[in-house]
């Protein structure tokens, strides 16, 4: 075993401490991520309402909205509360931006509003770009002078970090094997560590053992994922320590890669997990039954008393935040991405779910099986939603057809599926040549919300769509 991985008398030594100091301190009720990314949300008003009805301990948005702060006030709710990416330059460089922002989106409030966390950003290491590297390193100096104004105004309480994406990992298989990006490790990871154990923060995850799975989803055993299968383990050949669930090997692989830096002591907050409920028809396992499987387990797991914790840190309580509140609709990317939501924005409950993790699972209505674990095999098309505005379908054409390289050759005049000569007709081909195209590159079947996935071929006559094959 390498010098900085815990050892067995470590790891008991952690537990006693580790769960004196989770009881004291922390709180094992589930926190609900509150994303506004959407056209058709409830107002703050109605959603800090249902945030009550629902019963969330906990409560993160990604910004430090003003309205929501002041509607939280008086409630039991612990907020977190986010400096943006785009802030996070000049409060990295300028003490007195960080004690402005903090004068602005803190005292205001606090503590009549039960202010916990102030991160600072949102999964900044996994932007890549010249202009995002720079970021990286203004990270932790930001993390810092927050802090420091924090300490100016004598507000001990509230505890400050950023959310990481698992993506900050080299390697996290077998979990004891876990270790840090090496772009990363020493000039951010280090500092970043440094700072949460002196300051008794946490490393706040977003971990999402879904996307683990659908990278893979024919050899990756969906109940492992689920935590559905208890008598599915995995043993860690370096440790022996026993996982019976894949969350449980993230969390750890990350706890192996800070105690190889040698921060053995700095708790983890998972700020966003869940399952998408919905998602496009080459994306398997997106369904209501597995989103509702997922996070009922998950909540069972992370509530229970006493506190189960991971196989590297029994009985650790891990503050949990479900992602998300609502599906998001304006939300670009994938079809996932606009659906991890519990509620529908106007629907209500997308299924339901006990966030105090006291309900029994025979209490839960019987959801339909899922049809799609599986991944798609066969073409799937692009075409237009229904119901969609013209105007912006005309400026969607319009786009499509300016990328060149050939995508809209055949609605030339005289040419095989100019006719049906309407915006309609040549959107549905534009969208499915588009998306043939350009789809291995990173684009999406989405275009602000007009175009939708179909395995029903739309060619007409001699006009032949470009369809994409899976």
């Amino acid at each position: 075993m390498e010098k900085h991985i815990v050892t067995e008398l470590g790891f008991l030594t952690l537990f006693f401490s580790f769960l004196a100091f989770s009881n004291a301190a922390i709180s094992n009720k589930i926190g609900i991520n509150y994303g506004r990314l959407g056209n058709n949300l409830p107002s703050p008003y109605q959603s800090i309402e249902l945030i009550k009805t629902i019963k969330a301990g906990h409560l993160k948005i990604y910004d430090a909205n003003p309205e929501i702060l002041k509607l939280l006030s008086g409630t039991k709710i612990h907020v977190s509360i986010m400096v943006t990416n785009e802030q996070i330059s000049n409060i990295a460089s300028n003490q007195t931006q960080a004690n402005h922002w903090v004068r602005d989106n803190v005292l205001p409030y606090y503590p009549d509003t039960m202010i916990r966390f102030i991160l600072v950003g949102n999964e900044v290491l996994s932007y890549n770009s010249d202009q995002d590297r720079q970021m990286w390193f203004n990270l932790v100096p930001a993390i810092k002078r927050i802090k420091k104004s924090l300490q100016a105004h004598n507000i001990q309480n509230i505890k400050v970090g950023t959310p990481l994406a698992m993506d900050v990992m080299e390697t996290s298989f077998p979990p004891s094997n876990g270790r840090f990006r090496s772009d990363i490790s020493k000039q951010v990871m280090t500092p970043l560590l440094q700072f949460l154990n002196r300051t008794n923060s946490f490393f706040f995850l977003d971990v999402y053992p879904y996307i683990a799975w659908s990278q893979d989803p024919t050899s990756n055993d969906l109940d492992f994922t689920l935590f559905r299968n208890e008598a599915q383990t995995y043993s860690d050949p370096r440790t022996g320590l026993i996982y019976t669930n894949l969350l449980d090997q993230m969390l750890d692989s990350v706890i192996f890669a800070m105690s190889k830096l040698g921060y053995d002591n700095v708790m983890l907050v998972i700020s966003e997990t869940g399952w998408p409920n919905s998602g496009d028809i080459d994306q398997p396992g997106a369904n209501v039954f597995n989103a509702a499987t997922y996070n009922r387990n998950l909540v069972r797991k992370m509530t229970v008393e006493p506190p189960i914790g991971t196989p590297a840190r029994p009985g650790v309580v891990i503050p949990t935040f479900i992602f998300s509140l609502f599906d998001e609709n304006q939300k670009g990317g994938p079809g996932t991405e606009r659906h991890w939501g519990l509620l529908n924005p106007t629907e209500g409950p997308i299924y339901e779910l006990d966030l105090i993790g006291k309900r029994p699972e025979s209490d839960y209505l019987r959801l339909p099986k899922p049809v799609n674990n599986k991944p798609y095999r066969g073409k799937i098309w692009c075409v237009v939603a229904e119901g969609v505005s013209l105007t912006e379908l005309g400026a969607a054409l319009t786009f499509a057809c300016g990328q060149g390289n050939g995508t809209c050759d055949a609605l030339s005049p005289e040419k095989q599926c100019y006719e049906p000569l309407s915006v309609m007709a040549h959107a549905n081909y534009a969208f499915s040549s588009y998306w043939a195209k350009y789809r291995s590159a990173g684009a999406t079947c989405h275009f602000n919300g007009l175009a939708v996935q179909t395995t029903t071929d739309p060619s007409h006559g001699s006009c032949r769509f470009p369809s994409v094959s899976v």
